[in-house]
Parts: structure tokens; C-alpha cells; sequence
């Protein structure tokens, strides 16, 4: 694509996901923790567990669970729904991006025409 594209849904007054919110979910199902997704994203625990919080309110479900312990002491995972919102939002970001580039290649030629 020749420029960028960011997306952010607003979906009720105070709750949005964009791109922060469902890369922290992708990295949590990745890592099977929230605290070594926030380190791998260079963010705090708690910035992680708020944005979660978000989505736990947002949706009226939870996003991600706590497993149960194990060799490890457990962890977290994404819940259906969390995996459901990581799906949903790439599909309509490729969708997104696939509409938008004939317009980002216009605005390019006219900032390479000047």
C-alpha cells in the first residue's frame, strides 16, 4: 500500500477498539499473559489490565480469562468473544484498506505533482 492506514471504531459513546487495543489482545493470545504482553508492547500492567477493563465494559463480557495454573502458575487466554473482536476488526481494517487505496494513491500523486 503506498501510504498507511490506522482504524479506529467508536462504538458507543466512550468505547472504541482500534489498533492499541487489538494488538494488546493478539499479544496477550500469543504470550498467555497480560503482563508479558504489556512488556512485549514496552507498556505498564496496568495500562494493559485498563485496556482490558475497557473492553470487559465495552462488550459487557470478558475478553480474556484466567487460566488455570499449571508447571507455569497459569496465565491468561482470549475468551471466544476476544478472539471474535481480534477477527472482526482485521477483517474490516483489510477492508478498510483495500477501499481506501485507490484514494491514498491520488492524494500521493498530488503531493508528488507539487
Amino acid at each position: 500500500m503506498p501510504g498507511s492506514l490506522s482504524l479506529r471504531i467508536d462504538l458507543e459513546a466512550n468505547g472504541r477498539i482500534g489498533p492499541g487495543k487489538v494488538s494488546l489482545l493478539e499479544q496477550i493470545a500469543a504470550y498467555g499473559s497480560i503482563s508479558e504482553a504489556a512488556r512485549q508492547m514496552g507498556m505498564s500492567y496496568k495500562h494493559a489490565w485498563s485496556l482490558v477493563e475497557d473492553l470487559n465494559k465495552l462488550f459487557r463480557k470478558p475478553v480474556v480469562a484466567a487460566k488455570k495454573g499449571g508447571q507455569r502458575g497459569g496465565g491468561s487466554e482470549l475468551t471466544p468473544l476476544g478472539l471474535a473482536i481480534v477477527t472482526r476488526y482485521r477483517a474490516i481494517e483489510r477492508a478498510a484498506e483495500t477501499a481506501a487505496v485507490p484514494h491514498i494513491e491520488a492524494l500521493r500523486r498530488e503531493i508528488e505533482s507539487e
